[in-house]
């Protein structure tokens, strides 16, 4: 097999994997309501059904990342999709909330392990003069997948109920199967040989579960314990990884390697900023607003359909300019967009929406590409399935956090009710005061992104 060959195929590959987790995140995100009403369940276990994946998502990316360098980044990558295609089969059986919830964690493993795997290896198989492209494809398959999911999601969920976006999910996880098994040749384990921190693991996996989960309960005393004890837990990880021999994160990459630590620092916020945005958006436009999910669908496209246009251009650009600059212009974009998304109200008209939407497209594609980017091109190639699970982890503890804050001032305004009408005047509020703190994080969160770029230039 000829290199070309080699890296169209990887790149379809990759490619069609990245497309199915955003797909399914944010078809899901527009038959919440439905799945709410169907299992009376109040607004905050409503929000662990999307936040449960994007927890586990976030814990074991780093593990399997590990464990992808040191076993081969093609096998953890295709046992992902496997877990993927079972849990996607056995979320349609569930009859509670609790039990949806369930299988949605072992969703968010199968996801930690082609999230962590995926882009190593593309970045494994692709030179560095040609990876922010490549990346930029990449993501814009993602981008194809927000863009499509709440579209389909809508009209599956108004036609054939909600467990038929699991059932699709299914089948587009065979279809990236077989495209593994037959087509993906190779296998890239530059960490070979080396030890896996089973210690290590176990205290990562377990202190950001315990935070996260206290993050998002943080009106409450335990929630407030347990997010102290996650944070002490995370320092004693970092303790433990300075002085073991084969450790699962190389905290010398945030010591000696400020590219690295800054873009990290920038994904963390950006995600925390603009992940719930359309979660709170397809419950707006559906209370609201009035609209049927298939409607709602059809407006969240707007902004996922500027981001897969635009998330290659975005990956050129950082192949010819600074990834940070570029990066930081996204950021801004996003920022301008949660603005105007503070000023929602009933009578907002569908063009202001839209508006909104587009801006936040803009934003978002001009942010990820060349982020990743920059993490990739910041270490050695032993380092690439850490670094990219390094990311995911920053990635989806932005994702967490921003749930997070949805469901504290869920708790706040609405409390532990299921919301029905009399409640959409509280929604709205949440909304809103939502927005505001996720345009601050977004704003703060460009200071980040130059402070990297300055701190390089030293």
């Amino acid at each position: 097999m000829s290199a070309g060959v080699s890296k169209r195929v990887t790149l379809i590959v990759t490619a069609t994997a990245q497309f199915l987790l955003p797909f399914l995140m944010s078809s899901l995100n527009v038959a919440l309501p439905s799945i709410g009403d169907e299992f009376a369940i109040d607004a905050v276990l409503l929000g662990w059904v999307a936040t449960s994946y994007v927890l586990v998502t976030a814990a074991f990316l780093v593990p399997f990342g590990r464990l992808a360098d040191i076993f081969g980044r093609k096998r953890i990558f295709q046992y992902g999709i496997y877990i993927h295609i079972i849990s996607s089969l056995l979320c349609p059986l569930s009859n509670s909330g609790y039990l949806l919830i369930i299988f949605r964690v072992l969703q968010g493993v199968g996801a930690a392990m082609t999230g962590g795997t995926g882009i190593a290896i593309l970045t494994s198989v692709f030179p560095a003069r040609e990876r922010g492209r490549a990346i930029g494809v990449a993501l814009a398959a993602v981008y194809l997948g927000l863009t499509l999911g709440p579209f389909l999601g809508g009209v599956l969920t108004e036609h054939l109920g909600w467990r038929s976006i699991f059932f699709l999910a299914a089948g587009l996880g065979l279809v990236a199967a077989g495209l593994v098994f037959w087509k993906l040749k190779g296998e890239w384990a530059e960490a070979r040989g080396e030890k896996f921190d089973l210690v290590g693991s176990i205290v990562f996996v377990l202190s950001l579960v315990v935070m996260m989960y206290g993050f998002s309960v943080l009106t409450t005393t335990l929630g407030i314990v347990l997010f102290i004890l996650g944070i002490l837990g995370l320092v004693v990880f970092v303790w433990w990884e300075m002085k073991v021999a084969s450790p699962i994160f190389n905290v010398g990459l945030f010591r000696r390697n400020t590219v690295f630590v800054f873009s990290n620092l920038a994904a963390l916020i950006n995600y925390s900023a603009i992940f719930a945005a359309s979660f709170l958006m397809s419950f707006y436009l559906q209370y609201n607003k009035g609209f049927s999910p298939q409607t709602a669908g059809l407006i969240l496209m707007a902004s996922s359909v500027v981001m897969t246009v635009l998330a290659p251009v975005a990956g050129r650009l950082s192949d010819r300019f600074e990834p940070r600059k570029v990066a930081a212009l996204g950021m801004a974009f996003s920022c301008v967009a949660l603005v105007l998304l503070c000023f929602l109200t009933e009578g907002s008209a569908v063009w202001y929406i839209v508006t909104g939407l587009v801006i936040s497209g803009f934003g978002i594609a001009f942010f990820s590409s060349p982020n990743t980017n920059a993490v990739m091109g910041s270490v050695e190639k032993k380092f690439f399935g850490v670094a990219s699970g390094t990311q995911g982890t920053m990635r989806t503890s932005g994702m967490m956090l921003s749930m997070g804050i949805v469901m504290i001032l869920f708790s706040i305004y609405i409390g532990q009710a299921q919301i029905t009408p009399e409640h959409y005047p509280a929604f709205l509020t949440s909304v809103k005061v939502g927005f505001i703190i996720f345009a601050a994080l977004c704003f703060g969160g460009i200071f980040a992104q130059l402070a990297g770029r300055k701190a390089t230039q030293e």
